[in-house]
C-alpha cells in the first residue's frame, strides 16, 4: 500500500501526500557570535564522522531516498539502460604521438575503466598495455588517476592514485616494460608530477592538513623518500602550487598561485639537480601564467589589463618584456599553447571560445572558423613541440565530441573521430538557441537552450535549468549523450552563464565574487523568469540544478524564489558559508578569502550570512528538493548538505519531497566507474521525470 501511496504521488506530482516519516536530526542548541550577532547552529554535531549517530542519520537519510524513489526503479533501470545503449563500450582514443610512441586509452565491453595503451606506430600491431585501471581498480570502490606521467625515455609510468575520494593521492612509479611496481611509493600528494630529463628525477607536490599543495619535492629513482630534496614551501595559506613541465621540454615550472595573485619559479629540466629560479616575484592582485618558445618566456598577465594580455622576454636578458597581444575590453585571454612555430591563443568574446594562430616566424595572424553559434572545444595534450598541427576536441549542445587535427599551413581542419553515439542519434534533431535574459541592473545574461525540434514554446514544457556562475569559470555547452534521456522525454534544457562566471570576460566573473555575489542569484532568477516569460516553460515545469558552488546557487535562490521551481538538484552543494569560511582548518577556507570573502571582516560577515543558504532557511514552501554529498569529500564536506537538509526539514511547510542521498564511499565527484556513474545520473534523472509523473 505504501509503495502504491508513494507512485501516485509521484504520479500526479503531488509529492508527500503519503510519504513514510522523513528522518529528524536531533537539534543540539548551539549558537556563536561574532560582531554582536548572534548566529543559531543546531546541527553542527553533524559535523563529526567519527559520531556513530551522525552515520546513523546519513544512512537514514539514504535508506528514506531509497524508499520514496522506490516506484522509479524500473524508470531508473530504464534510463541506466538507454543511456548504457548510446556509449560504445568497446572503444579507443586517438593515439596522440609522444617521441617515439603512440599513446592511448582504450575501453573494453562490460569494464568500468580504461586501459592505457601504446604503440611505435598507430597503425601497427603489437600494443603494450601501460597501465590497466581495471586491474587496479579491483576490490575498491572509488578508483581514481589523479595523473599519469611517462619518463622521457619511455621506459616508466610515474602516476598518482586515490581510492577513496579524499583527493589524497598516493604516488606510484611502474616499470613498463617489466611490468613491476616500484617500490618509490609516496603518500598524501597532489596529483600534479613531472619528470627531469634524464628520466630518474621526479617532481612531485605533498599536501598539508588542510589539503593545500604547499611543498615541492625532488625524488631521485632507487633513493629513499627520506631523502628527497624539499625544494620549496609555501607557508601563506592562500596560496597553493602546481606543477607543468612546458611543451618545449626545457622547463619544469612551478606556478604558485592565490585566487587573484601568482608567481612562476622553474628549473631547467636538463639540469633536474639544479636549484629553482623564479620569473617575477609575487605582487598582490597580479597574476602571470608562464609558456616557452625558442629563446623566450611568454606569459599572459593581469597586469594593466583586466583581460589580460601576452608578453614576451628573453630567457637570457629577463626583465625586459615586449607586449605580443594588447589588452581588450571584450576579450578575454584565457591561455596560450606554445609550439616550435606557431602559437595558440586561446580567447573568448562574447561569451564563445576562439583560438587565434600566430605564426612565430612572420607574425601573421588567423583564427580556427566553428561552425555553430554556440559550441565549446579544448585542446588536447599535444605532447609534440615540433610540430604544425593543432589537436583539440569540439562540442556542442547537439555535436558528440569530435576530434580535429588543424593544420596551420592549410588552415584547414582533419576529423580524427566523431564520438559514435549508439541508437540511432541525429543531431539534426535537436535544436540549440543562445538568448539572453536581462538582469535587474539591465545586465544581458547569456542563457545556452537545446530541445527537440517541432517542440511547442506554449509554457507547459518541463525544463531542467543548469548554472555555476563561480572562481570564473565558464558553464560552456557540451554534448551529452545521457541528457537525451531528458530531450526525447520532451524537454528543454538550459544553461544560464551567471555572473560569477567567466564566460563574458574577467569583470563577468569579479561582478559575481565578494561583496558581488549576490549578482549571481539575481542573474539566475532573471534567467528562469525570461525562460517563463518567453513561454519555454512555467514554474510548475521548472527544474534548476548545479554543484559544488552551483549548489550555493540552487540554495541560494531556493531561499529566495522558492515559487518559481518545481525541483531543486543540488550536488555537492556548498551551502554552510559562513561556518566553513570561518573555520582556517577546513580544505580550501583560506585560500578562497578572495573568492567569497574573509568574515573575520564585518562587511563580509554580514554579507555573506545575508545568503550563506544554511543561514537563511525560513519557515516557507520549498520546492521538490534532491541533494547529493559525497562522505570523504575534502572540497565541500558532507556535512554542509547534511545540515542543510535537517535544517529544511524542521524548518520548511510544505509537502514537496526533500531527499539527501550521500555517497558513503567516494568524494566530491562522486562514483568514477562509468557504469556506476550513469547509475547515479539515472537516479537523478528519476527524480527529475517522477517530478512530471513520467514513469517509463
Amino acid at each position: 500500500m505504501l509503495a502504491a501511496a508513494i507512485c501516485t504521488s509521484l504520479s500526479f506530482a503531488r509529492p508527500g501526500a503519503h510519504l513514510p516519516k522523513p528522518p529528524e536530526a536531533a537539534i543540539a542548541r548551539m549558537s556563536d557570535t561574532l560582531f554582536s550577532d548572534i548566529r543559531s547552529d543546531d546541527y553542527r554535531w553533524l559535523r563529526q564522522r567519527e559520531d556513530p549517530e551522525v552515520i546513523r542519520y546519513l544512512n537514514s537519510e539514504n535508506q528514506y531516498a531509497e524508499t520514496v524513489m522506490a516506484p522509479t526503479r524500473a524508470l531508473q533501470e530504464t534510463l541506466y539502460q538507454e543511456m548504457r545503449g548510446r556509449i560504445k563500450e568497446t572503444d579507443l582514443t586517438v593515439p596522440e604521438k609522444m617521441g617515439s610512441y603512440f599513446y592511448y586509452y582504450r575501453t573494453e565491453q562490460g569494464r568500468q575503466y580504461s586501459l592505457f595503451c601504446r604503440k611505435k606506430d598507430r597503425r601497427a600491431a603489437g600494443e603494450e598495455i601501460v597501465f590497466d585501471e581495471n586491474a587496479a581498480a579491483h576490490g575498491h570502490q572509488y578508483f581514481d588517476i589523479g595523473s599519469y606521467r611517462i619518463s622521457p625515455d619511455h621506459k616508466m609510468l610515474a602516476y598518482t592514485l586515490d581510492t577513496t575520494g579524499s583527493e589524497y593521492y598516493s604516488l606510484h612509479i611502474k616499470h613498463i616494460a617489466k611490468g613491476r611496481v616500484l617500490a618509490d611509493s609516496i603518500a598524501r600528494v597532489d596529483n600534479s608530477l613531472e619528470w627531469g630529463n634524464d628520466a630518474k628525477t621526479l617532481f612531485y607536490l605533498t599536501l598539508d592538513e588542510s589539503h593545500r599543495p604547499y611543498r615541492l619535492y625532488r625524488h631521485v629513482l632507487g633513493t629513499s623518500q627520506s631523502g628527497d630534496d624539499l625544494l620549496y614551501q609555501e607557508d601563506d595559506p592562500k596560496y597553493s602550487l602546481e606543477l607543468f613541465k612546458t611543451r618545449s621540454r626545457k622547463y619544469i615550472v612551478l606556478h604558485i598561485s592565490s585566487k587573484s595573485t601568482a608567481e612562476e619559479r622553474y628549473i631547467e629540466a636538463d639540469k633536474p639537480r639544479s636549484g629553482l629560479k623564479i620569473l617575477s616575484p609575487r605582487r598582490p592582485g597580479i597574476e602571470y601564467y608562464l609558456e616557452h618558445q625558442g629563446g623566450y618566456f611568454y606569459v599572459l598577465t593581469n597586469q594593466n589589463a583586466v583581460n589580460f594580455k601576452l608578453l614576451r622576454s628573453s630567457t637570457q636578458d629577463g626583465g625586459v618584456w615586449q607586449e605580443v597581444i594588447a589588452p581588450s575590453d571584450s576579450v578575454l585571454l584565457e591561455g596560450v599553447d606554445a609550439f616550435k612555430d606557431f602559437m595558440a591563443v586561446y580567447e573568448r568574446r562574447n561569451g564563445l571560445k576562439n583560438i587565434r594562430i600566430i605564426d612565430s616566424k612572420n607574425g601573421t595572424e588567423h583564427y580556427v572558423e566553428f561552425p555553430e553559434p554556440d559550441y565549446s572545444f579544448w585542446p588536447s595534450r599535444n605532447w609534440e613541440y615540433d610540430s604544425y598541427k593543432l589537436r583539440f576536441s569540439y562540442t556542442s549542445f547537439v555535436t558528440p565530441r569530435t576530434v580535429y587535427d588543424y593544420d596551420v599551413r592549410k588552415r584547414a581542419k582533419e576529423t580524427l573521430k566523431r564520438q559514435e553515439v549508439l541508437g540511432g542519434y541525429n543531431q539534426d534533431d535537436y535544436r540549440c538557441e543562445r538568448i539572453f535574459a536581462r538582469a535587474g541592473d539591465g545586465v544581458l545574461i547569456p542563457v545556452s537552450l537545446v530541445y527537440k525540434k517541432g517542440l511547442a514554446t506554449d509554457g507547459k514544457s518541463p525544463l531542467v535549468l543548469e548554472g555555476y556562475g563561480a572562481y570564473g569559470a565558464s558553464s560552456n555547452s557540451y554534448f551529452s549523450s545521457a541528457r537525451l534521456s531528458l530531450l526525447d522525454r520532451g524537454f528543454i534544457y538550459a544553461i544560464a552563464h551567471v555572473r560569477g562566471g567567466g564566460e563574458m570576460g574577467r569583470r563577468w566573473y569579479d561582478q559575481g565574487k565578494l561583496l558581488n555575489k549576490k549578482n549571481s542569484f539575481t542573474d539566475f532568477i532573471a534567467c528562469a523568469e525570461y525562460l517563463i516569460s518567453q513561454k519555454y516553460s512555467s514554474p510548475d515545469k521548472l527544474v534548476i540544478t548545479g554543484g559544488s558552488a552551483g549548489g550555493l546557487l540552487m540554495g541560494a535562490v531556493a531561499n529566495m524564489r522558492p515559487d518559481l521551481f518545481k525541483g531543486v538538484v543540488a550536488n555537492v552543494p556548498f551551502v554552510d558559508v559562513i561556518n566553513t569560511m570561518l573555520d582556517p582548518s577546513i580544505p580550501l577556507t583560506t585560500a578562497e578569502y578572495e573568492e567569497w570573502g574573509n568574515p573575520g571582516d564585518p562587511a563580509y560577515y554580514f554579507y555573506m550570512k545575508s545568503y550563506s543558504p544554511y543561514d537563511n532557511v525560513k519557515r516557507q514552501n520549498y520546492p521538490n528538493m534532491l541533494i547529493t554529498a559525497g562522505l570523504n569529500d575534502p572540497r565541500v564536506g558532507f556535512w554542509e548538505p547534511a545540515k542543510w537538509t535537517a535544517k529544511l526539514r524542521a524548518l520548511k511547510t510544505d509537502n514537496n519531497l526533500l531527499l539527501l542521498k550521500t555517497n558513503m564511499a567516494a568524494g566530491h565527484g562522486g562514483l568514477t566507474g562509468r557504469f556506476d556513474y550513469l547509475k547515479e545520473e539515472a537516479f537523478e534523472y528519476a527524480f527529475i521525470l517522477g517530478l512530471f509523473g513520467i514513469r517509463k
